[in-house]
């Protein structure tokens, strides 16, 4: 059924890059703090190494991963397979915000499409990697990317993405630090 990789090998590589869509899920260090799980979707997901990965993170209506990645790190991606064999597969680790002036920022921007509203770049140095059956996961036939976002960010123009970061996205819903590299 399900097994621990000692790495991402060629193997998961080759699946992940089939994979149309990942889950992100983070969690704040207080109790009563709310728990996030983002879908996100476009060519936005990249192995890095063995132990590392990174995606594009785009402009959003919230700041929930990076706020709860600046306050604990913790953080775990799913991929689930909607075609083909079943299988889900968890990479947990830590993650890293690379924001536009952190030192590798554009290093890391360069390994994805020019899509206008990136916010950053969210690195990930897996700790744990996972897969379960995934057998009561439907299929599902890709047909297309939704460009909804890409268009919103376009006709917006940089200056009104930064706009809106500025305005939403400084401060999580449970009022942890955002995007604090904005002010």
């Amino acid at each position: 059924m399900g097994a621990i990789h000692p790495c991402i090998d060629d193997s998961l590589r080759a699946w992940i890059a089939k994979q149309h869509m990942f889950f992100v899920a983070t969690a704040p260090l207080a109790a009563e703090g709310l728990l996030n799980c983002s879908p996100k979707g476009l060519d936005s997901l990249r192995v890095l190494d063995d132990h590392t990965l990174a995606y594009l993170d785009l402009t959003g209506s919230g700041i929930e991963t990076i706020a709860h990645l600046k306050e604990n790190g913790r953080i775990v991606i799913m991929l689930c397979a909607f075609e083909g064999p079943p299988n889900i597969l968890r990479l947990y680790g830590k993650g890293e915000v690379v924001h536009p002036g952190h030192a590798e920022f554009e290093t890391l921007v360069a390994l994805f499409p020019a899509y206008q509203g990136v916010r950053s770049v969210i690195r990930v140095a897996v700790e744990r990697i996972a897969d379960s059956c995934g057998y009561a996961v439907p299929l599902m036939t890709h047909q297309s990317d939704r460009e909804g976002l890409l268009k919103w960010a376009e006709k917006k123009g940089p200056e009104g993405v930064e706009q809106y970061q500025r305005a939403k996205n400084t401060v999580s819903l449970d009022g942890l630090p955002g995007a604090d590299w904005l002010k």
